[in-house]
C-alpha cells in the first residue's frame, strides 16, 4: 500500500505480543520514524518530549495514560466496540458473553474520560475464533487505520448515541460457571484464550483444570487441558 505522509515521528504503545508482531511487520514500514513502547516505564514524558511525535497510537494498553501526555499530544486509542456502546474494560469478553458475533474497532482520541473521546473512524471486526485470534485480527485492522490517519490527518468527531458501560471482568470470573448449552460453554472458553489472560478454569478435588485451544464440532468440544494441584487453602486463581 502506498502511503504519502510527511517525514514525522510516531509512537506506538502496545503490551501484547501480537501488537509487537503487527508493528514490526506492518506499521514500522510506514513513512516516518516509528518507535514502539511496551511498558509504562518506557512511555514517560521525558522520552516522549525527545521524540516529539505527531501521534501516539495505543494498540492495546493495560495502564492509565498519564494526563500530561493526553493533554499535550494527539493520543489515539483503539476500542473494540461501536462507541459509545461498550465503554469500559474487557470489551471482547463482555461482547461475547452477551452473544455478539461482530463488533467495530473504534479509533478515538484519548481524553480524560474513559473511552469518551471523539472518534476518527470505525471499522468492522468479526469475533469468530479464540480471543487471541480476534485480538490479532483487530490489531491488523488498527494498523490499516493508522496508515489512514497519518496520511489524512482527520479531525475526530464527538460520539453520539446512548452510552453503555462495560464493567471490567475480574480473573476470578474465568471460573467456568453453569452453562446450559455447548455453544455457550465454547464461547466462554474461547473468549479467555489469549496469552496474558486468565484461561477458563475449574477447581475439582484439589486440582485446577485450565482449558486452552477449545474447538467445537460434531456435537462436542475438544480442548487442551492443563491440570495442576491447588495449593492447600488457596482456591483463588
Amino acid at each position: 500500500m502506498s502511503i504519502e505522509a510527511k517525514a514525522r515521528n510516531y509512537i506506538v504503545a502496545g503490551c501484547r505480543p501480537w501488537n509487537r508482531r503487527v508493528f514490526d511487520e506492518e506499521v514500522s514500514q510506514y513513512p516516518g520514524k516509528w518507535y514502539y513502547f511496551g511498558s509504562p516505564e518506557e512511555l514517560n514524558l521525558e522520552t516522549v518530549r525527545g521524540i516529539q511525535p505527531r501521534y501516539i497510537f495505543f494498540l492495546h494498553w493495560s495502564w492509565k495514560v498519564p494526563e500530561v501526555l493526553v493533554e499535550n499530544y494527539e493520543c489515539v486509542s483503539f476500542h473494540m466496540t461501536d462507541l459509545p456502546f461498550g465503554r469500559g474494560g474487557t470489551p471482547l469478553q463482555n461482547l461475547i458473553i452477551r452473544g455478539h458475533s461482530h463488533t467495530k474497532i473504534s479509533a478515538l482520541r484519548l481524553t480524560r474520560a474513559m473511552d469518551a473521546g471523539p472518534v476518527y473512524i470505525k471499522e468492522d471486526l468479526c469475533m469468530a475464533g479464540s480471543a487471541e485470534e480476534i485480538y490479532l485480527r483487530g490489531t491488523h485492522i488498527a494498523a490499516k487505520i493508522i496508515a489512514w490517519i497519518i496520511r489524512e490527518e482527520p479531525q475526530p468527531v464527538a460520539q453520539t448515541g446512548e452510552v453503555t458501560l462495560f464493567r471490567r471482568r475480574q480473573p476470578k470470573e474465568s471460573e467456568v460457571p453453569e452453562i446450559p448449552t455447548l455453544q455457550g460453554l465454547y464461547d466462554f472458553l474461547r473468549m479467555l484464550d489469549a496469552e496474558g489472560y486468565p484461561q477458563g478454569f475449574l477447581h475439582y478435588k484439589g486440582f485446577r483444570f485450565e482449558f486452552r485451544r477449545a474447538a467445537l464440532y460434531n456435537g462436542r468440544i475438544e480442548a487442551d487441558v492443563i491440570i495442576s494441584p491447588l495449593e492447600k487453602g488457596n482456591k483463588n486463581i
